[in-house]
């Protein structure tokens, strides 16, 4: 049924969704809406398995609440909602990440990127590669460790505190102090990137038995964004705890 569904029935259905007014037709329509991505998506999950050695954890189907909510929420058409489907991966930084989002663009040749890395959503950093496979998009997010654990707290925080957390809303000390943690594991991954950047030079010139002044500088650098990464962790750490706790006092 919802194969030969038109997108104006679809977008009529999602209008339905958004105002409330809904039929028991309409709501079996949306859940065989929804199941029609069943197919794409499982294709998409096995691909990144078997080609990429890469485990995702999956969502075949949104949820008929969540789906109502974000057509409430955002002005957008149900036939534009770009996570109906969708899986996860996490990787270990940020560099694994670069070479995930490389590997999954190579592999599905019909996608577009939405980084947000740079450019957080409320806090909330990740790339999000959306897939189109048999006429139906599919989401994969890839997140850092760093990234994803950002992610679980802004979850639990809206949990305990305000669902409104979610999308940028709720108390706004709670919401300051979420995004002041996403800058600064921001930063981490910056001068991770930017070390993995020189990491090739350093095994280069290490590899030489002689090396010039300018090379000996090069080196030096090297060694002091080293230690200052390992400073930079334990320090992090602290500021973490202190910032969410601070933007938490007003709550106990």
């Amino acid at each position: 049924m919802a194969n030969n569904l038109s997108k104006t029935q679809i977008d009529k259905l999602g209008d339905r969704l958004r105002e409330g007014k809904i039929t028991e037709s309409d709501l079996r329509m949306l859940d065989e809406y929804r199941r029609s991505f069943s197919e794409a998506y499982e294709f998409v999950i096995e691909e990144i398995r078997s080609e990429l050695g890469l485990e995702p954890t999956g969502r075949p189907a949104k949820s008929t609440t969540s789906i109502s909510e974000k057509l409430k929420r955002e002005s957008i058409r149900l036939s534009q909602v770009q996570d109906i489907a969708g899986c996860r991966i996490v990787v270990p930084g940020i560099t694994e990440q670069e070479r995930a989002i490389e590997a999954l663009t190579a592999l599905f040749h019909n996608t577009s990127l939405v980084d947000r890395r740079d450019r957080p959503n409320n806090g909330y950093r990740a790339v999000h590669l959306i897939v189109s496979q048999s006429g139906k998009l599919i989401e994969i997010q890839i997140r850092t460790l760093l990234q994803h654990g950002w992610a679980e707290l802004s979850e639990k925080a809206a949990d305990v505190i305000d669902p409104a957390l979610k999308y940028g809303g709720g108390d706004p000390r709670a919401m300051e102090a979420l995004c002041k943690i996403s800058d600064l594991l921001h930063g981490e991954e910056l001068m991770e990137l930017q070390f993995a950047e020189l990491e090739p030079e350093a095994e280069r010139l290490l590899s030489l038995r002689d090396v010039t002044p300018e090379q000996e500088q090069k080196l030096a650098r090297l060694r002091f964004l080293k230690d200052g990464i390992k400073q930079r962790h334990l320090a992090v750490r602290t500021e973490l705890m202190a910032v969410f706790h601070e933007g938490l006092e007003g709550f106990q």
